[in-house]
């Protein structure tokens, strides 16, 4: 009887051996370079190579700071569009901000988004005076790098959309500012009674 449980505690201590064996660090430990961190690989101690001399960028120089930024040379938020504002433009950015911005500004910007209803902080309205007298790079920028409880948008939306948001933030403004004068004479008579001011 002691010889079978001196066995079983062999085989188990044996099968224990074996199964720590198997538990190598080798896909954790793997011999990469990590940006930054020093390397003993290279004389110069880096693991980040230099660009060679003369490599020129394809497709992401971002030359026109305005259209990539929103601001000016001065840092100052650009009042003019960089694009030309189109019907197209402002179309395409009904529906960027309908996807994107719906949910805590809601489709007509005052504010009020689903999840704002759920007890998310409550964003400004777009048609205050504050906002209206914003020039239209200071919405790329806020788009682009966030503000205050608003997450940057600046991986999910391309340079091109941000500024059609934009110039969809203004169509709304001046939808709730518009008087009966602002619509041309000849598309008067398709508004119902009441509705402009």
């Amino acid at each position: 009887m002691r010889i079978r449980s001196n066995s079983a505690a062999a085989v188990l201590a044996l099968s224990a051996l074996l199964a720590l064996a198997a538990c190598r660090q080798d896909m954790h430990d793997q011999p990469k370079f990590i940006p930054l961190r020093p390397s003993s690989f290279f004389a110069d101690g880096r693991s980040a190579r230099p660009i060679p001399e003369g490599t020129v960028a394809r497709g992401h120089l971002n030359e026109d700071i305005a259209f990539f930024t929103g601001k000016g040379p001065d840092g100052k938020p650009v009042a003019e569009f960089p694009v030309p504002v189109t019907k197209e433009l402002i179309r395409r950015g009904q529906q960027r901000f309908n996807i994107y911005c719906t949910p805590c500004h809601d489709r007509t910007g005052h504010g009020n988004g689903m999840v704002v209803q759920r007890g998310y902080r409550h964003p400004p309205t777009y048609h205050s005076d504050r906002l209206r007298q914003m020039p239209s790079g200071y919405f790329f920028d806020v788009i682009t790098n966030g503000f205050g409880a608003m997450p940057d948008y600046a991986a999910q939306i391309p340079p091109a959309d941000r500024w059609a948001i934009v110039s969809y933030i203004r169509a709304l403004q001046l939808s709730q500012q518009a008087s009966i004068n602002d619509v041309p004479p000849e598309a008067r008579g398709q508004l119902s009674g009441g509705g402009a001011k």
